[in-house]
């Protein structure tokens, strides 16, 4: 009964006899089932994977929301395990933060190591968030997605000035200006048509100001709540 309801049976003996049972289990952490509903509410599937028996891991996935459970596993399945998601084309970030999460870990798309774990877990792993608090790993894949769409901005923008200005600077207008730009066009075109280089200097402080200023943003970064 004590092992259905997920929990250990340990036995104590007197005498060589049976004198009573302690049953024994885990408790979730504090913040737990607010990180995996915060993981779930991002789009992500949330697995499992633990050496605890198939009882007791049920039970505690029932009290976070977890649907898909892997229970009874070695170190070196839990990899295994990563390396089949991986081959059906999922990203992976694994959290772990004991020394049987080491092979996954490193197996892992993204390892990522609780900071009051083991040594072996952090040096393991790709990110390490300080303290123990779950919550932080929502709030680090919120940081990586903007860090990325903030990269593909400042990308966007360096290319569109230099698509823009290169073929001017060139001589791409030329043709049309082969006979003298309107004076109202000459401080930036000059006569014929050319990028003033002026012009440009200016367009590529811009550019680096515009890039920096963007970048910059994320200092005010705040994950949701």
């Amino acid at each position: 009964e004590v092992a259905r309801r997920g929990k250990t049976a340990v036995w104590v003996a007197v005498d060589g006899r049976a004198a009573a049972l302690l049953a024994v289990s885990d408790s979730v952490k504090p913040g737990a089932a607010e990180a995996v509903a915060a993981l779930r509410r991002q789009g992500l599937d949330v697995v499992m994977l633990t050496g605890d028996s198939r009882a007791a891991a049920r039970l505690t996935a029932s009290e976070l929301g977890i649907d898909t459970v892997v229970a009874e596993v070695l170190p070196e399945d839990k990899a295994a395990h990563v390396k089949a998601l991986q081959d059906e084309g999922r990203v992976v970030a694994m959290v772990g933060d004991g020394v049987n999460d080491a092979p996954a870990l490193v197996q892992a798309d993204v390892g990522i190591a609780i900071g009051a774990g083991a040594d072996v877990a952090v040096e393991s792993a790709d990110v390490t968030l300080m303290g123990d608090d779950l919550r932080a790993v929502s709030a680090s894949v919120a940081l990586g997605r903007a860090t990325m769409r903030t990269i593909r901005q400042n990308l966007f923008w360096a290319f569109a000035y230099n698509v823009a200005l290169i073929p001017v600077a060139a001589g791409a207008l030329y043709p049309v200006f082969s006979g003298g730009a309107p004076d109202i066009l000459r401080p930036v075109l000059g006569e014929f048509g050319f990028l003033n280089p002026v012009v440009a200097a200016v367009a590529m402080v811009v550019s680096s100001i515009t890039v920096v200023s963007n970048s910059l943003r994320l200092r005010r970064f705040e994950p949701a709540a």
